[in-house]
């Protein structure tokens, strides 16, 4: 039978992994295939850059990145149950949650894949060399892992691990893995019986790297079963709930658990700093630019992701840190969201946001809005 739906990454890739549960929870006909399948590279050349996940849809419609993925399936009306809550405070929280999945968890995602080379490489050389090149000789696949592993480290570098802040880095996700662990034992996802868009945030790093390669995943299974288990429920179609709730609803009357609050504090404290000082940055690097032409990136490279470097205070650590317009995307998602609330449902949200520290998030943002355009990010027009 032909597969409704192609997905290409890798098992190993942070960015698939989120698509990829969202599609398995939606029950949906997929074939994943890795990047070293034949049919990736043309695709990629229409994407404009070689990057993963991407979808082909069933009509032949190319999708890249895993949000623009999980909505264009909202829109088509396939999917099973929306990821996107629709009382005023679950969604946001779990938009909110999302940011800081792909985001603001790069640094323990990449410091416990590639500083733990004893555990942890020979199953990665295997995992990258049957993603990218699947069928390559010995030194060919030396070759490829060499290339990707080398990439991969300096984009963990360019995300602020180094030898000063792997201390930093281990406290902060010992300290998130206790959080979530106190959550999962008791709720089967974030906000009760069905995921969302907050719980496929999440898996990304906490799956992809955290719970298969070999030294977090022994960390994992050693500290937080629940979060393990959560990991395992997230990439199988039906619920699993573990008796912890009998049915697919979220909490109640957009209900907000201790345990989510406390999330949520931890968020404002360990990434509302930084994401600050990367629109400031951004703010900055576009002032100086005054005739930046909208629908561009400002940058020779149509393709680049990354503007430049800023410099934030991170746990008592100056980190010099990429600043990437995609991350200010995510969370215009967020600010759309708030803004178009009514006024009692935006109140409501705004005073949970204040309670957590969080509510600057919501009036932090760039000069230019960030825009997907043909599968790149591009700035739109100076606001209004």
């Amino acid at each position: 039978m032909t597969a409704s739906y192609r997905l290409f990454g890798m098992p190993g890739s942070l960015y698939t992994a989120k698509a990829r549960s969202y599609l398995r929870k939606q029950r949906l006909d997929v074939e994943e295939l890795p990047v070293g399948h034949p049919d990736f590279a043309p695709i990629s050349r229409q994407v404009g850059r070689f990057i993963m996940p991407i979808v082909e849809a069933p009509d032949g419609t190319i999708v890249q990145d895993s949000a623009a993925i999980i909505d264009h399936v909202e829109r088509a009306g396939t999917a099973r149950r929306s990821a996107y809550p629709t009382t005023p405070l679950h969604h946001a929280i779990s938009r909110i949650v999302e940011l800081f999945g792909g985001e603001g968890l790069l640094r323990p995602a990449m410091h416990y894949r590639w500083n733990f080379d004893a555990e942890n490489l020979s199953f990665l050389r295997r995992d990258f060399v049957a993603g990218l090149n699947p069928r390559a000789d010995k030194a060919t696949g030396d070759a490829t892992f060499a290339m990707a592993s080398g990439l991969m480290r300096r984009a963990g570098a360019s995300f602020g691990v180094s030898d000063a802040t792997i201390p930093a880095i281990e406290a902060h996700y010992a300290e998130l893995l206790a959080l979530l662990d106190a959550h999962f034992c008791n709720h089967p996802y974030l906000l009760g019986g069905a995921p969302t868009i907050g719980d496929y945030g999440l898996v990304g790093p906490l799956y992809a790297h955290l719970a298969r390669d070999p030294a977090p995943a022994r960390l994992m299974a050693q500290t937080a079963r629940a979060v393990l288990r959560w990991t395992e429920r997230m990439n199988a179609p039906d619920a699993m709930l573990d008796g912890l709730r009998a049915d697919e609803a979220l909490f109640e009357e957009d209900a907000v658990p201790d345990t989510i609050v406390a999330l949520l504090r931890f968020i404002a404290a360990d990434f509302l700093p930084e994401l600050a000082g990367h629109i400031g940055f951004a703010n900055d690097w576009l002032m100086a630019r005054p005739g930046l032409e909208a629908g561009t990136n400002g940058l020779d490279n149509p393709a680049q992701r990354g503007i430049g470097m800023a410099i934030v205070v991170w746990r008592g650590h100056e980190l010099r840190t990429a600043v990437l317009p995609y991350r200010f995307w995510l969370l215009q998602r967020v600010q759309d969201f708030v803004d178009r609330l009514g006024g009692d449902d935006q109140a409501r949200v705004m005073a949970l946001l204040g309670d957590t520290g969080l509510a600057t998030l919501i009036t932090m943002r760039t000069v230019r809005r960030v825009e997907r355009v043909n599968h790149l990010e591009v700035w739109g027009p100076v606001r209004g």
